[in-house]
């Protein structure tokens, strides 16, 4: 209350101090406009007497139009432009209401008296304004230039963040010991020109050359409307020095953050420049598709699981659902959830797709109104090595899960899929080309269920991605091992992934495979060398990459749609159908359960009676 009761007094002694000024301007103004008017002569005696008679009255007009214009209540040491503009309105309007109403009682007053007076006024009202502001930054310069440790810090980008970062900065906003030496912009027009006395030295191709002259230490990438492919290509630029490099996040994560801007900087990560360009989903239609509904998602605590369980959990179901056999994946999304949802209906169920009694059970007793299977073997290497245990829990599992969601009347059954079930050189490729099949077979003969599947590539940062391998071994020191210089992969964020799948699954009417525009390929190597640059060394000089082979089952490029599938556009751009093949249901089946059979006797020759059913997958011999 103490605290309140003091803001108070000073906000009322701040007005009071801002009255008394303009009272003394008015009077001031008034009697040196008529002196200067006269040439410091003697001043006719009507004039003199007008202009005392009518002080008191000229007072309360011009204190009225800048209360009505907020001049009282205005934050001056932040003052910006707007509050000026509101100063030569209330000078000018005060000015043009005196003369009319000393005009209407006929008031005799020369009439240069009023020009004179405007102007006097002017400057005298900018001066009490602004004098604060500009204190202040004198007092701020010279208290950062006495200060013995500071950081010299590029700024790129001039717009208006880059702007309002280096004021904050400059005026010691949080604590920041930075300090602003040059700044970056692409507009060739800004180059040689300043920003609050800081030079703008050049376009992103001078950084490397700027950071030597002036010493930089720390780049701030101060972009946030930037697209991913420019802030790769500026990273690219900052990492050919050794400054350390931080950024602005874009400016949907900043809005109500509450905060200062400065506040809002972050350290670099990969995802700011591997990731693609903000991808844009109907918020609005995926929470219609979820709102109210039980949502049971399989292999819920792994890496794609566990983000559709944060996505679908905004969205307010009637009830989510993690399945999932690892208890230490399913614990740490609940915990999550449990912490930033307290009000969501959550239950978490440890057990395996294989086992068909006990996924009927969570069937049985929630009745789930959709169905997002995301438990699947997925490390192509170690299925290689282990390709019954492939069929096992990706076909089993998803021939399981879909037999249920028909019996119990699900209305929609999502298959997570990958881009490696197109022409498949692995077995983990081929047994997800597997579980497609079967939702196409089950589409067609359920009346209940939309079966739908959604194919994608990699996602950065997840569980056996490229990602955290390459910067785990960075930090052991190396080798970055690579298994070919020329391969390729696709790449999209884990929560951009999740919610073009929750998209996807607005659009589902059954049988559909949806296929995520994934961008351009990246290739692998020089993503290492990128990763390497990231964490401040450089590429077979500090990190030695190696090239290894390609190991069995891996090829130099995936691709995300088999020349038969034909493609369909859907609303979002970045989501197509490819139109299911034709195939012979009941022979499928029979197939499958034989195959599944022989995954169980562990049988050698399960990746031979495998190709037989998917005719595309060729067999690894290695």
């Amino acid at each position: 209350m103490g605290k309140i009761s003091g803001l108070f007094w000073k906000k009322r002694n701040k007005i009071l101090m801002f009255l008394f000024l303009d009272i003394f301007t008015i009077i001031f103004s008034s009697i040196f406009a008529i002196w200067l008017r006269f040439d410091f002569g003697v001043v006719d005696h009507i004039y003199l007497v007008n202009v005392l008679k009518f002080l008191a009255i000229d007072a309360i007009l011009l204190i009225g139009i800048f209360f009505y214009l907020r001049l009282y209540t205005s934050i001056w040491q932040y003052a910006s432009v707007t509050e000026l503009v509101n100063i030569v309105i209330g000078c000018i309007s005060f000015e043009a209401f005196q003369f009319l109403y000393k005009a209407l009682f006929s008031i005799s007053m020369p009439r240069s008296f009023y020009v004179i007076q405007l102007l006097i006024i002017t400057i005298m009202v900018i001066g009490t304004r602004f004098s604060y502001r500009v204190m202040r930054s004198i007092i701020m310069r010279l208290e950062n230039r006495k200060r013995e440790k500071q950081v010299n810090t590029m700024v790129i980008g001039a717009g208006d963040a880059g702007r309002l970062l280096i004021y904050e900065i400059q005026n010691d906003k949080v604590g920041f010991d930075n300090r602003i030496v040059c700044v970056i912009d692409d507009n060739i027009e800004r180059k040689n020109t300043y920003i609050r006395g800081i030079p703008i030295v050049g376009g992103r191709h001078q950084i490397k050359s700027a950071c030597e002259k002036y010493n930089v230490e720390e780049i701030i990438i101060a972009i946030p409307s930037a697209t991913k492919t420019d802030i790769a290509a500026i990273v690219d630029e900052c990492q050919k020095t050794k400054c350390k490099v931080k950024i602005l996040p874009r400016i949907s994560t900043m809005v109500n953050s509450g905060r200062e801007l400065v506040s809002n900087i972050k350290e670099l990560s990969y995802e700011d420049f591997l990731g693609r360009d903000q991808i844009v989903t109907d918020v609005r239609e995926i929470t219609a598709n979820i709102q109210n509904q039980v949502i049971l998602v399989t292999g819920g605590g792994g890496s794609i699981g566990s983000e559709l369980c944060r996505q679908i959990a905004k969205c307010n179901p009637k009830m989510l659902i993690i399945f999932d056999i690892y208890e230490n994946n399913a614990y740490d999304i609940e915990q999550e959830l449990v912490r930033n949802y307290p009000g969501l209906n959550l239950k978490t169920i440890i057990g395996s797709v294989r086992d068909y009694d006990r996924l009927e059970k969570v069937f049985k007793e929630y009745n789930p109104d959709q169905v997002f299977h995301a438990a699947a073997h997925k490390h192509v290497p170690l299925m290689e090595v282990s390709p019954n245990e492939a069929i096992k829990n990706n076909c089993l599992g998803t021939l399981n899960a879909a037999k249920l969601a028909d019996i119990y009347k699900v209305k929609k059954f999502v298959l997570i899929s990958t881009d490696k079930a197109v022409r498949p050189t692995n077995i983990m490729g081929a047994s997800k080309r597997i579980c497609e099949m079967i939702i196409q077979s089950y589409d067609k003969m359920s009346k209940n269920t939309d079966y739908v599947a959604v194919r994608f590539g990699n996602v950065l940062g997840s569980n056996g991605s490229v990602i955290p391998l390459f910067l785990k071994q960075i930090e052991n020191g190396g080798p970055v091992t690579v298994t070919h210089k020329d391969i390729t992969r696709f790449f999209m964020t884990i929560p951009e992934a999740v919610s073009l799948v929750l998209q996807a699954s607005v659009y589902a009417k059954g049988g559909e495979i949806f296929i995520l525009d994934m961008g351009e390929p990246v290739k692998i190597y020089d993503l290492a060398k990128k990763l390497i640059r990231y964490k401040g060394y450089e590429p077979d000089k500090d990190i030695k990459i190696e090239i290894t082979g390609l190991r069995p089952g891996e090829k130099l490029y995936e691709e995300i749609l088999m020349d038969e599938e034909g493609l369909k556009e859907t609303p979002n751009k970045l989501i197509h159908i490819g139109q299911p093949i034709e195939m012979d249901d009941k022979k499928f089946l029979k197939d499958l359960d034989k195959l599944i059979d022989a995954a169980y006797k562990n049988k050698d020759d399960i990746k031979d009676k495998v190709a037989k059913i998917v005719t595309t997958y060729k067999v690894d011999k290695r």
